[in-house]
């Protein structure tokens, strides 16, 4: 049954079975659930992490395998042409480390992509999935790293064209306080903001970061939108962060509907790395 959520919303972070996490869907479920959901396209964008650390190896030795672009982008390929309703793009989600950056940019120079998602995942060699990189710190110490983690990478790096999942360090933390507050951190949010407006680069909303983790919640601070729309940032980017083809699109009416009430116009993504904006 299709929902038509809004044909102008691309889901601009899902993985598939070419991320070493994504075994549970395939290009071609995802990109199906995507038709039936009433997407006007999604993004493929497979884990490239070339840091990992080992305490994450030592668990989980496939963590380091990274994407096979070329199986992946030609798999792409093949689903466009069952679903030419919907557009199919190819991108890839780089886990930005300093340790890195020179791989990265051969990466970079070797393919092709219609968009790059910038993230971190690991930090201070340590996998926050874990737990150990919060031991020892209070809330506030360990967001306003990890916030300052994004930062300065993306500033070193900027060969990307969305920021991904700024409260993605919220998922795996036990503190009481779930929520990342622009109140709390708004010196090192003005300057992600700062540099992401001058630079033509994405905000993303990752409704992942919203769902119920055991038992509990976090929650989008509206405050961040108004803060980072005052500065005159208006490119804004929907994804899901999908690990399975029925959390395809989560949330989109939501936060589409919570983003237009604030006043926004547009929603973003790339395409061969040139940014197109739709209509809310």
């Amino acid at each position: 049954m299709k929902h038509n959520i809004h044909i102008n919303l691309f889901d601009n972070h899902n993985h598939c079975e070419f991320s070493f996490d994504g075994k549970r869907t395939t290009v071609e479920a995802s990109s199906k659930a995507a038709v039936e959901k009433g997407l006007g396209g999604l993004c493929f964008a497979d884990h490239c992490d070339i840091f990992v650390p080992e305490q994450t190896l030592s668990i989980s030795p496939r963590s380091k395998d990274l994407v096979d672009v070329e199986a992946q982008q030609a798999e792409i390929d093949r689903v466009q042409d069952l679903f030419p309703q919907i557009k199919i793009l190819k991108g890839i989600e780089i886990g930005m480390h300093p340790r890195c950056r020179e791989q990265v940019k051969q990466i970079m120079a070797k393919h092709n992509f219609d968009q790059v998602i910038g993230s971190i995942h690991y930090i201070e060699d340590t996998d926050p999935f874990f737990g150990s990189y919060f031991e020892g710190k209070s809330w506030q110490e360990a967001y306003r790293c990890y916030l300052e983690t994004i930062y300065s990478e993306m500033t070193a790096w900027g060969d990307f064209d969305i920021v991904g999942h700024y409260d993605y360090i919220v998922r795996y933390c036990d503190y009481e306080q779930v929520d990342i507050l622009y109140k709390h951190f708004s010196d090192v949010f003005d300057e992600i903001f700062r540099y992401l407006i001058y630079n033509g680069k994405a905000l993303e909303i990752n409704t992942k970061s919203y769902q119920n983790y055991k038992g509990r919640q976090a929650q989008l601070d509206t405050n961040v939108l108004l803060r980072y729309k005052e500065m005159g940032g208006e490119i804004i980017s929907f994804g899901s962060d999908s690990h399975d083809d029925f959390t395809v699109g989560t949330d989109f009416e939501k936060y589409s509907a919570l983003v237009k009430s604030l006043g926004f116009r547009w929603v973003a993504h790339y395409e061969k790395r040139q940014l197109v904006q739709l209509p809310l």
